[in-house]
């Protein structure tokens, strides 16, 4: 073989490598195809009656009595994590991060063929959500976690009992009922220019339920210990009062974040904690002229200070190989969490040709986005393993995600369970994941950047819906970025 031939057959070679490893000439990844695989994970989350053009052939109808020992219908929504629990909380996290990105990234997201996925994605959500919810009332939670987490088998076979929670009057909880309000409201601005009167029905239940979030204040520890609130509700009625002033600028609403909305300085965003998103859409109001959001503005920019690494006033925890690095559990929320937060500023401040002051430095909004996309990388198989943490993607990807419908086979409808043997044969066994639970972000490597794929290493294994719909704005982001670079 010739030298020219040679080489021909290398640059070949190179290029089938890198489609495999979703690896671009240029070293960034297949960021498009990244945006495509997290959405389908979200597939894979979902409860109740499937249609007919599901993705994955191994998913199937479950949970299709759900709110019948409440003589109510509580089917559809989605599975928060590797379990079979329908948990409200995170359920409408996960609804009002990924109308966020449809909201932002819209033009982005229908770059990459996406839009309407991400649109689906959100209305599965927001169905159920209507479902659980009316004036004085919101169905929080089905299905018995302890329970659950005492079986191991795939959600169309489940006979662990369907339990059902909701919060009243009697029984409140402020941070459900003002994070699904802000769910709702968020979704309404996605569907205005399809479904009006969708959209409609969706801001409608939002206004209804922040006034009975804010009437009825209380903490709800009735999903504790999978999601105990341990910052409070004042983060979420402000969350929620923000997304209603999005969506309908009102003045009403804008005043009560003003005038009555406890705020903080944090120095991470996720489920829990949302002071630092709203911080950040409200500077975009304030960068628009409502120079009386200056303090908002503050805050969001000490929350982007605190965890840029090389801000003076740094002092969230990298790991060696420069990962965001706040818990051991599921860590990659945080990631993906972060990268969005920072994506969305970055945005925000070129769109006003601004910086970000820390102290003495300054930063670009270029160098924001260089930090948002440095992380995703470093998800995506861009660190010190050259692993990709996203199942089905990229460079020896996670085989076995901590996930009872990955990792139990396809089994008859009325196969008997047993159980306890359930996790002999399936949550023990070493051995990849008989279905691909494609597009799962799992929890990720340790503080030392070690990873064990193995679903037992729930920390590190296990994903969960709002890891992913925080990194759909920011793919969608890079996928563009990518395509005209």
């Amino acid at each position: 073989m010739g030298m020219n031939a040679r080489a021909l057959c290398s640059v070949a070679w190179l290029v089938v490598l890198q489609g495999l490893f979703g690896v671009g000439a240029n070293g960034d990844f297949n960021y498009k195809e990244a945006l495509t695989k997290s959405l389908i994970f979200l597939e894979a989350q979902r409860s109740g009656k499937l249609p007919p053009n599901h993705t994955l052939s191994w998913r199937g109808d479950s949970a299709l009595e759900d709110g019948k020992l409440a003589n109510v219908d509580l089917v559809g929504g989605y599975y928060d994590a590797g379990d079979n629990v329908k948990y409200g909380l995170p359920m409408a996290f996960t609804v009002t991060t990924l109308s966020w990105a449809a909201i932002f990234y819209k033009y982005e997201l229908k770059d990459a063929g996406e839009f309407d996925n991400t649109l689906a994605a959100i209305r599965w959500g927001t169905d159920y959500l209507l479902k659980c919810s009316s004036k004085n009332s919101l169905f929080v939670q089905v299905g018995d976690p302890v329970k659950d987490h005492e079986c191991w088998i795939r959600p169309e076979n489940m006979n662990t009992p369907r339990t059902v929670l909701k919060i009243d009057t009697s029984n409140p909880g402020t941070e459900l009922a003002a994070e699904t309000s802000a769910a709702l409201a968020a979704a309404s601005i996605t569907f205005r220019s399809s479904d009006h009167t969708y959209s409609h029905s969706l801001l409608n239940k939002a206004k209804m339920l922040f006034e009975f979030a804010k009437t009825n204040k209380g903490t709800y520890d009735g999903e504790c210990p999978f999601y105990c609130s341990y910052s409070g509700y004042n983060d979420e009625l402000m969350w929620a009062a923000t997304w209603l002033y999005m969506a309908t600028r009102k003045p009403v609403y804008l005043n009560y974040v003003k005038e009555e909305a406890i705020s903080a300085t944090v120095a991470e965003f996720n489920w829990d904690l949302k002071y630092a998103g709203s911080q950040i859409l409200l500077s975009n109001f304030y960068w628009k002229g409502l120079s009386d959001l200056e303090n908002f503005k503050e805050e969001a920019e000490s929350y982007l200070c605190s965890v840029l690494p090389d801000s003076p006033y740094h002092q969230v925890h990298m790991t060696p190989g420069g990962l965001v690095m706040m818990r051991d559990g599921a860590n990659a929320q945080y990631v993906t969490g972060t990268a969005f937060l920072f994506t969305v500023y970055s945005d925000v401040l070129a769109r006003h040709n601004q910086r970000l002051n820390c102290g003495d430095k300054q930063f670009s909004p270029s160098h924001l986005m260089a930090f948002a996309k440095q992380q995703m990388d470093y998800l995506l198989g861009k660190n010190p393993k050259g692993r990709s943490y996203m199942v089905g993607f990229g460079n020896n990807p996670p085989t076995q995600a901590h996930h009872r419908g990955a990792s139990v086979p396809p089994l008859p409808p009325g196969t008997p369970i047993n159980c306890g043997m359930t996790f002999v044969y399936y949550y023990n066994k070493d051995a990849p994941n008989p279905n691909e639970l494609t597009g799962a972000i799992v929890g990720g490597p340790d503080k030392n950047d070690d990873f064990n794929d193995k679903r037992t290493q729930s920390s590190m294994t296990e994903p969960t819906t709002y890891t992913n719909s925080l990194a759909v704005g920011v793919l969608a982001k890079l996928a563009r970025q990518r395509s005209v670079s």
